[in-house]
């Protein structure tokens, strides 16, 4: 599991000042973990995280890599709201089997299990995550997850991890323009492999780029593909790729 931080919103503003500027609705809180994005006003990806609803405050779970960027850019968009951005010395349990008291089920699919927070270490109870994300086509930070990424082609409806109806954030007018007005050309899909190849490779199909290869499990993958060129039959380095049946 990747490390993350736990930061602390807190005061007055902390819902409305959310609710302006994430995918999700804010309101979602009230039943259980939240799984939202931070975008540019491009609508490109800045940031994934999970939300949880602590007392009187809300507690932000990001992975380690992003977390002193994104703290910087909440607290860039703060202005004047009543809200205070802090570190906490909380960590992520997560897993499969049984929960312990006080975790909650992980909002993107119930196959990835549940998310617990406290201040015992960080860790898991050993679950094979890759082999989950790469079935259900689930993006990891960092992975498939990169500041290229459109939300919509990283499957983030699916994973629960976007609101059509909640009103305004940053990328919101571009996020909808995709909804509603174009069909995707491209995005994440899970394709089969032969072979393996690093992540990054790009993906060849009849001698044209065709999109990129990622996370790699049991005979399947996740690629980001251009949906025109995706056939049969693709290369990525020495695997060979095809779409399921």
């Amino acid at each position: 599991m990747s490390n993350r931080r736990i930061l602390r919103l807190t005061g007055n503003d902390t819902d409305s000042f959310l609710q302006g500027l994430i995918t999700n609705d804010v309101q979602r809180l009230d039943d259980g973990l939240v799984y939202a994005a931070l975008l540019t006003p491009q609508g490109k990806y800045l940031a994934d995280f999970f939300l949880k609803r602590d007392g009187e405050s809300v507690l932000l779970d990001v992975t380690e890599v992003l977390a002193d960027g994104l703290a910087k850019r909440l607290t860039m968009y703060k202005l004047r709201a009543d809200v205070t951005i802090d570190q906490t010395d909380l960590n992520v349990q997560r897993g499969t089997g049984p929960a312990p008291e006080g975790a909650l089920p992980d909002p993107r699919h119930p196959d990835l299990g549940w998310r617990a927070y406290s201040t015992a270490p960080e860790g898991d109870d050993g679950t094979d995550w890759d082999a989950i994300r790469v079935r259900h086509c689930i993006p990891e930070t960092s992975i498939e997850l990169t500041p290229d990424s459109y939300i919509l082609e990283s499957g983030f409806e699916a994973l629960n991890g976007l609101d059509f109806k909640k009103g305004c954030y940053v990328g919101q007018e571009v996020t909808a323009r995709m909804k509603h007005k174009t069909e995707l050309r491209k995005g994440l899909r899970v394709v089969e492999i032969a072979g393996t190849a690093p992540v990054g490779t790009e993906i060849h199909s009849s001698g044209k780029p065709a999109g990129v290869l990622f996370t790699q499990s049991g005979g399947k993958a996740i690629a980001y593909l251009r949906l025109d060129r995706a056939g049969d039959e693709m290369q990525a380095g020495g695997a060979t790729l095809k779409l399921p049946g």
